[in-house]
């Protein structure tokens, strides 16, 4: 941010005409989180609901909220796994975040875990280049999403883009993510294509041959492929 930039651009109202955000919430969020879900929709946000591998919400290409309650975040610091899940969630989004909602000073009331413990746990975390939000109720949550969604979208023109989040670690994982990644193909079809075709290479040589020797996949899916693979990049 240069020394003449402020916060003023992001703060202005809404214009007549412009279009609201989208949204896209994991189905798991959904189903425990049904006041916000309703909050976005009130506050106009196109919401789709989704599975997702990664996070509770996604802002945009480079940016997802997984979101916890003070009581969740707590909990999961004595499970060990939050730090792996959010460093994975920050390889695939870029400026990803974690908002805890809830009353934060409520961490010294607990017993089983030091509040030091709960404080160095958030410096890593925003040391490591995830920021920490926290709203004391879910009608907060539903105003910072809705914010955030709009300055990513509407003021800053990103693009909205669901990532998958599959870790790649051998050879064979590679080629499935790849071939998988195509349009309306995913893991299964991705498997039949590779027992085919043997390479990623002759799958795509042989696009045209797909719906003669692999069951599942019609001229649909094979044009939607081809257009992917054909169509010259506009960066």
């Amino acid at each position: 941010m240069s020394g003449t930039e402020t916060l003023l651009p992001y703060l202005k109202e809404k214009k007549a005409d412009e279009q609201e955000p989208t949204i896209v919430v994991d189905s798991r969020e959904a189903n425990t989180a049904t006041k916000i879900v309703k909050g976005l929709r009130e506050h106009g946000v196109n919401v789709k609901i989704t599975t997702l591998e990664k996070g509770d919400y996604v802002l945009s290409d480079v940016c997802a909220v997984e979101r916890k309650t003070v009581q969740d975040f707590v909990y999961t610091l004595t499970r060990r796994y939050l730090f792996e899940q959010l460093f994975d969630l920050k390889e695939v989004y870029p400026k990803s975040l974690i908002l805890l909602e809830g009353y934060l000073p409520i961490i010294y009331k607990y017993s089983r875990i030091q509040p030091a413990s709960i404080w160095g746990a958030m410096f890593n975390l925003a040391k490591n280049g995830i920021a920490i939000i926290n709203t004391t109720s879910y009608k907060e949550t539903i105003d910072f999403l809705y914010v955030a969604a709009r300055q990513e979208q509407i003021a800053e023109k990103r693009a909205l883009i669901v990532h998958a989040a599959k870790r790649v670690e051998t050879t064979s994982d590679a080629q499935i993510y790849f071939v998988a990644s195509l349009p309306n193909i995913g893991r299964e079809k991705a498997l039949s294509i590779l027992k085919s075709y043997q390479t990623p290479l002759n799958a795509l040589i042989s696009v045209d041959d797909w719906s003669k020797n692999v069951y599942g996949l019609g001229p649909k899916i094979t044009t939607k492929v081809k257009e992917v693979l054909n169509t010259p990049f506009k960066g």
